[in-house]
């Protein structure tokens, strides 16, 4: 490193690699938002191998202690670690994650895909083959006959907010710029890729000193048009039934406080998507709990019947609209409050574009002192206790069983847990499940990824979540199909020393899908784990599968939990544990042992027109009633 003068412009230069300039750039990167201030890019993960450990690596250790590094086993997992530290930081923080080429560049694509998908930042730095071209081809090199300046890096095009690839050491500037601008824009952020080939990044050039002068990204807090604003205000007061859906962008906002203040002004219910859940405290009394096809019966049945339904950042995806079957009011009108024009004129509603907080402000301030009506407000809380019956009976404490059901797993820890504890989960019967059942006591105490529902996802995010919010209890819950997705970061929990409390929940096999299969016709075909018989169907005794010793081989304390007595005493060790702790428990599989209520409303997996066996035919019968109910909202 050096530092001079430029000849005759007085500027002054510092003599790095762009590696070397990319990770000083970074380091003095920040976030501003309501005059707080937090660094942009505060940790880079890493797994090194031949095109990034002499470039970014040796970047790395030059840097010492302005820019942390964080080893992983898994580049699919560093992503998601990043993602989790990102959304636990209300989207103001998030890091890096640098991979070799080939495939641990390849590696990157899930974790990208997931990071769009949820509106979540997070900075990809995947090593490219040479720029010069040397050698070609290198050692995993994807070979395009027709295309010379294809990589692999570029399968994260379309899951990238921002694809750059920095081919010149003079490009960076520009490419870092545009970066840091797309990750900290509330509209536009997501995943961002800068691939650099191997051999740019180890060269030197003299950098404006400029360049690394601290620089502060501010969040604006997008304002609404008068105009829209006033739609806004007509159609609340107007409504008899409104519904307000809260999504992901309540949280990202920071707008619970606001939203609690319009609920209890206008009385309007709250109903919740899997992002939004927490948006409201669980006994507020507007929360009516989550909404569409793993949502309660109480929010579900407003939906049927609500003349007016006010989606706060929300991207109205299928399982909310219940595939579109679930708003049946004939005259049933949207409000849709998005920072992006794209989310707000979904369901052809009237678009409020502007952030969430600011919007239910200016809406508060225009709807003034309007409610609902009594008998409306009566309706709903008096429904809401009903269906927290069905909570109490399903979380109910059978001990004669010969294992725990779902329900009761997660009514033990409901029993057990404060505001302080966040519970993570993403993929399986989990998420739906705890959508119905789960008792939010905190605006972020609910972490279900339902964007992706990326399997092997809540492990990682685990450990992201732990470090933007240390000292606070962390519960990955899992099913053992996705713990053998991506059991890997364990080993970085123990070598961290973070106290991780994982639920594995053994059920041999994907019961989720398991069950969904079952109801389109599928018989379960190919969805449990056990031997395959001499039919050459997977019908066979239970695969000898021991998840517990895995996950100790690992480094875990690994608590075996056999009867609902002994698991209320592991969950309770394990939450007061000073290292990683994992609560193994095999779940009672029976669906008429659940307890967990049905499906409130429809979700569209298609079913086979044309089948000779009688469990697709039927299910296409009942695929083809519920096809009938589907609307257009124009």
């Amino acid at each position: 490193m050096s530092t001079s003068t430029g000849t005759g412009t007085g500027t002054s230069t510092r003599r790095l690699t762009v590696a070397q300039a990319l990770i000083t750039f970074l380091s003095r990167q920040y976030t501003e938002r309501d005059g707080h201030r937090q660094r942009l890019i505060n940790a880079t993960w890493g797994i090194f191998g031949h095109g990034n450990v002499a470039g970014i690596g040796q970047a790395l250790v030059e840097s010492g202690s302005d820019m942390r590094y964080l080893q992983g086993r898994n580049e699919q997992a560093m992503v998601h670690a990043a993602v989790g530290y990102a959304r636990q930081s209300n989207r103001l923080s998030t890091h890096a994650v640098t991979s070799s080429i080939g495939p641990g560049a390849t590696n990157l694509v899930t974790g990208a895909a997931l990071a769009t998908i949820n509106r979540l930042p997070v900075l990809l730095l995947p090593g490219d083959i040479f720029a010069t071209r040397p050698a070609d081809p290198v050692l995993q090199q994807l070979e395009v006959p027709s295309a010379g300046d294809v990589s692999v890096n570029d399968a994260l095009r379309p899951v990238s907010r921002y694809f750059d690839r920095v081919t010149r050491p003079e490009a960076l500037i520009p490419a870092a710029l545009a970066a840091m601008r797309v990750l900290s824009d509330p509209a536009e952020t997501g995943a961002v890729t800068l691939a650099l080939p191997q051999d740019v990044q180890t060269e030197a050039f003299d950098w404006p000193e400029e360049f690394f002068a601290e620089r502060v990204w501010r969040i604006r807090r997008q304002t609404p048009d008068p105009y829209e604003l006033a739609e806004a205000v007509r159609l609340v007061r107007e409504a008899r039934r409104p519904l307000l859906v809260a999504g992901g962008g309540v949280h990202h906002s920071a707008a619970e406080d606001v939203l609690a203040a319009f609920a209890e002004t206008t009385g309007i219910p709250v109903a919740s998507t899997q992002a939004g859940k927490g948006s409201l405290p669980h006994d507020h009394p507007c929360d009516v709990g989550g909404i569409g096809h793993t949502g309660t019966a109480t929010a579900d049945e407003l939906a049927r019947t609500a003349d007016l339904v006010i989606g706060v950042g929300t991207r109205w995806s299928d399982f909310s609209t219940a595939s579109a079957t679930l708003f049946t009011h004939p005259s049933v009108h949207f409000l849709n409050i998005n920072i992006t024009g794209f989310d707000a004129h979904k369901l052809a509603a009237d678009p409020l574009v502007a952030d969430a907080r600011t919007a239910l402000e200016g809406l508060a301030a225009g709807v003034g002192d309007h409610r609902v009506a009594a008998a409306y407000a009566t309706e709903y809380r008096d429904d809401k206790e009903r269906w927290e019956d069905r909570v109490e009976a399903a979380f109910g404490t059978d001990e004669e069983l010969l294992h725990p059901t779902q329900a009761q797993v997660l009514g033990v820890l409901d029993a057990l847990v404060t505001d302080e504890d966040i519970v993570i989960n993403a993929a399986g019967s989990l998420p739906g499940d705890l959508h119905k059942l789960w008792r939010t006591r905190s605006r972020d105490q609910y972490h279900v990824e339902y964007g992706y529902s990326c399997m092997g996802y809540e492990i990682p995010a685990a450990i992201g979540v732990m470090l933007a919010a240390p000292g606070r209890p962390v519960w990955a819950l899992v099913g053992d199909g996705t713990y053998l997705m991506n059991p890997t970061e364990i080993v970085t929990a123990v070598q961290e020393r973070l106290p991780l409390k994982i639920v594995l929940l053994q059920n041999h096999g994907y019961a989720s899908i398991g069950g969904l299969s079952a109801s389109v016709g599928s018989e379960g075909f190919g969805t449990a784990y056990r031997f395959r018989a001499d039919d050459g169907t997977y019908t066979g005794a239970p695969l000898p599968v021991d998840l517990a010793a895995n996950a100790a081989s690992l480094g875990m304390r690994v608590i075996r939990a056999k009867t609902f007595r002994d698991l209320k005493e592991a969950c309770a060790q394990a939450r007061s544990a000073e290292g990683p702790t994992c609560v193994y428990v095999e779940t009672e599989t029976a669906a008429t042992m659940s307890g967990i209520p049905p499906a409130q409303a429809w979700w569209d997996v298609p079913v086979a027109e044309i089948a000779t066996r009688t469990p697709a035919v039927k299910a296409r019968e009942e695929y083809e009633r519920h096809v009938r109910a589907r609307r257009r909202h124009l």
